[in-house]
């Protein structure tokens, strides 16, 4: 069985990867900039590593084709965010790429696995976000995450008499390099006090909801919205 991470190369994606490979998975991650970390992890972890622009319709077939044709398992999980303010701050331009790659990818992706895949599941990656709606940091960046909440739900009942189950994770604030991008590297330490658990999440506990949901194990599961935020 292949599972294709989109954005595997770093944080949430590499996690995944790495627990996928143990489960079993052969995986094929994408990355876009992040060449060095792609290259590691296919030494690491024998994956392919595919360059690709999720927000290119002709990058994302090229992925799957790369995948190969027995493709049970997509996680749909590159996604970014743009320096944090509020909206009325924020330039057109990162507005733009924000929405290109965490809704427009997201589509392509999960167009092309609707497309190619015959039966296994898809899993995409939304953002705890997407509920609490970021005031003064990332609304731009939660509404997009919303997006993929109503594409779980919509491609979900679409995709089921297929034999095709589509869930979503919806992480919440976990230590990747997504803050430094951002501009806010201390944000997981900044935020834990607003979290029930007292505590950011780690990559690897977004991984092991992930892998639930690819398994067996949540056979009746789709269209589902998984929250791993510690409580918020």
């Amino acid at each position: 069985m292949t599972t294709v991470i989109t954005g595997g190369s770093r944080g949430i994606g590499a996690a995944t990867a790495r627990r996928l490979v143990r489960d079993g998975h052969r995986v094929v991650i994408s990355y876009h900039q992040a060449a060095d970390e792609a290259r590691a992890l296919e030494k690491e972890l024998g994956v392919l590593a595919v360059q690709a622009d999720t927000a290119d319709e002709d990058d994302v077939a090229r992925l799957f084709d790369e995948a190969g044709d027995d493709i049970t398992g997509v996680v749909n999980n590159a996604g970014i965010t743009s320096p944090s303010g509020p909206l009325a701050q924020l330039r057109t331009e990162d507005l733009r790429r924000v929405v290109d790659v965490n809704v427009i990818g997201a589509f392509f992706v999960a167009r092309e696995a609707a497309r190619r895949m015959t039966r296994g599941a898809i899993v995409n990656v939304s953002s705890g976000a997407a509920t609490l709606g970021s005031p003064g940091e990332y609304v731009h960046y939660a509404a997009t995450k919303a997006a993929v909440d109503a594409l779980t739900i919509g491609l979900g009942k679409e995709l089921a008499p297929r034999g095709i189950r589509v869930n979503c994770v919806q992480p919440g604030t976990i230590r990747t390099d997504i803050h430094q991008l951002s501009g806010q590297p201390d944000r997981p330490e900044r935020v834990a006090g607003r979290v029930p658990m007292g505590r950011a999440g780690e990559a690897e506990e977004i991984a092991n909801a992930i892998a639930w949901l690819l398994s067996d194990a949540a056979s009746y599961a789709t269209g589902a919205i998984l929250r791993v935020t510690g409580g918020t």
